[in-house]
C-alpha cells in the first residue's frame, strides 16, 4: 500500500506541475515553452529522486506494463499501480481545474499537425524515453545514480523539440486525465495508443538485445 500511495503522489505532482506549467504559461505568458519544457523534466527528476525508493516512480502506465513485461515490476502489480496513476493524474487535472476554472484546455495533448504525424511522433518519443529509462536503471552502479538526471534530461528534450507538434505526452494518463477533465477528448486515442506501444516496443527491443 506504501508503494501504491508514493505512486499516486507522485503521479499527481507529475501532472500539477507539468501541465500546471502549461496551463500557467497560458494564462500569464511568463513561463515560455523553454520553461514548460524545463518544468516537465525536472518534476520528473525530483519525483524519482524522491519516491524511486519507494514505488519506482513510474508515474507513467506505459512505463509500469513496459517493465512488466520485461520482468522488472510484478505483474499482479500492474493492476494496482495503474489505478494509483490514474487517481493522482485525475487529482491533479480537477485541482487545477478549480484553481483556473476559465483554462480551456487544462494542459490537454492536442496535435498541432495531422493526426498521424502525431501518432509517429508520440510513438518515436516514448520508445526513447523507455529505452532510457531501462539502460540507465538497469545499467552499471554509476548509471544508475544518476538514472533520475538522464530520465529528466530525456523529458526535457522531448519536450522542448517536439511539445509544439504532439504536446510530447509519452504518458497515456498524462493525456487521459486533462483530456476528460477539460472535455477536449477528440484526439486521446493517438495519446493512448502511440505511448503504449512505443513503450512496449522499446521493452521487446531491451529483451532482444540481452539476449546471449
Amino acid at each position: 500500500m506504501k508503494r501504491y500511495v508514493a505512486e499516486s503522489i507522485a503521479t499527481f505532482f507529475l501532472i500539477f506541475c507539468g501541465t500546471g506549467a502549461m496551463v500557467i504559461n497560458t494564462e500569464t505568458g511568463v513561463i515560455t515553452h523553454t520553461g514548460v519544457s524545463a518544468a516537465w523534466g525536472l518534476i520528473v527528476m525530483i519525483m524519482i529522486f524522491t519516491f524511486g525508493r519507494i514505488s519506482g516512480a513510474h508515474m507513467n502506465p506505459a512505463v509500469t506494463v513496459s517493465l512488466a513485461l520485461v520482468k522488472l515490476h510484478p505483474s499482479r502489480e500492474i493492476v494496482p499501480y495503474l489505478f494509483a496513476q490514474l487517481i493522482g493524474a485525475f487529482a491533479a487535472s480537477l485541482s487545477l481545474q478549480q484553481l483556473f476554472p476559465d483554462n480551456e484546455l487544462l494542459g490537454a495533448s492536442l496535435p498541432q499537425g495531422s493526426e498521424m504525424q502525431s501518432f509517429i511522433l508520440e510513438f518515436i518519443l516514448t520508445f526513447m524515453l523507455m529505452i532510457v529509462i531501462l539502460m540507465t536503471s538497469q545499467g552499471r552502479k554509476f548509471e544508475q545514480y544518476f538514472a533520475p538526471v538522464v530520465i529528466g534530461a530525456t523529458i526535457g528534450l522531448e519536450a522542448l523539440y517536439a511539445g509544439p507538434i504532439s504536446n510530447a505526452s509519452m504518458n497515456p494518463f498524462r493525456s487521459l486525465a486533462p483530456a476528460v477533465v477539460s472535455g477536449h477528448i477528440e484526439h486521446l486515442w493517438l495519446y493512448l495508443i502511440s505511448t503504449t506501444l512505443g513503450a512496449l516496443a522499446a521493452g521487446f527491443y531491451w529483451l532482444w538485445q540481452r539476449e546471449e
